[in-house]
């Protein structure tokens, strides 16, 4: 059977956000959008530190826009950063998955990581939330799967908005991938956006 390869111009973006992330580690970025009118281009970070992107009188964000506009063959005066902050963290998936990668690589303990991020998640008004985590955990020989799972998480409900979140951990033994579902509520012909303000 054969797989269709990605786009070239899918790789291009996923290789540039993947060096804004990298370079947006320390600083909970949750998404990155790339939108590419002509000549032009408008990057929109999604972040719950919107301190740490833009930094001090908007160094870092120049920095940034400066070192983005080579890779997009623009002019760095062509390169459009716009900063929005995330105002419940606890409530995105991305977030909480990168949260629960990050102890894991401290060497938390893997239950105690996932326990307490699905009642924080809980505690911020969210219906349901599912965490799995997979790879050699605790240093296992042999690589397994366990999940955790609080309240409903209806993966098969059209209408359901629910948030999904992957991140990996490197840790000593190998890498562990994390996984994180956050069940919202349901959209009644609605902006799912609406639905999230409203909680």
């Amino acid at each position: 059977m054969l797989i269709p390869s990605r786009s070239p111009v899918d790789s291009i973006k996923t290789s540039r956000c993947e060096f804004l992330k990298e370079k947006l580690k320390n600083a909970s970025v949750s998404r990155i959008q790339i939108e590419r009118p002509a000549r032009s281009a408008f990057i929109t970070i999604h972040t719950a530190r919107p301190g740490i992107v833009i930094g001090k009188k908007g160094e870092d964000i120049e920095k940034l826009r400066k070192e983005v506009a080579p890779m997009l063959g623009l002019e760095p005066n062509a390169v459009k950063v716009n900063v929005e902050e995330i105002r419940k963290p606890e409530l995105d998936a991305q977030l909480v998955a990168d949260g629960i990668a990050q102890q894991l690589e401290r060497r938390v303990m893997f239950r105690r990581a996932m326990k307490r991020a699905v009642q924080t998640t809980m505690r911020l008004g969210a219906l349901g939330v599912k965490v799995s985590v997979a790879g050699r955990l605790g240093g296992a020989e042999i690589a397994r799967t366990e999940w955790y799972r609080e309240g409903r998480v209806p993966l098969h409900t059209l209408r359901a908005d629910v948030d999904y979140g992957i991140a990996e951990a490197k840790t000593t033994y190998g890498i562990i991938g994390v996984k994180v579902w956050i069940f919202k509520g349901e959209i009644f012909g609605r902006n799912p956006t609406d639905n999230q303000s409203a909680a």
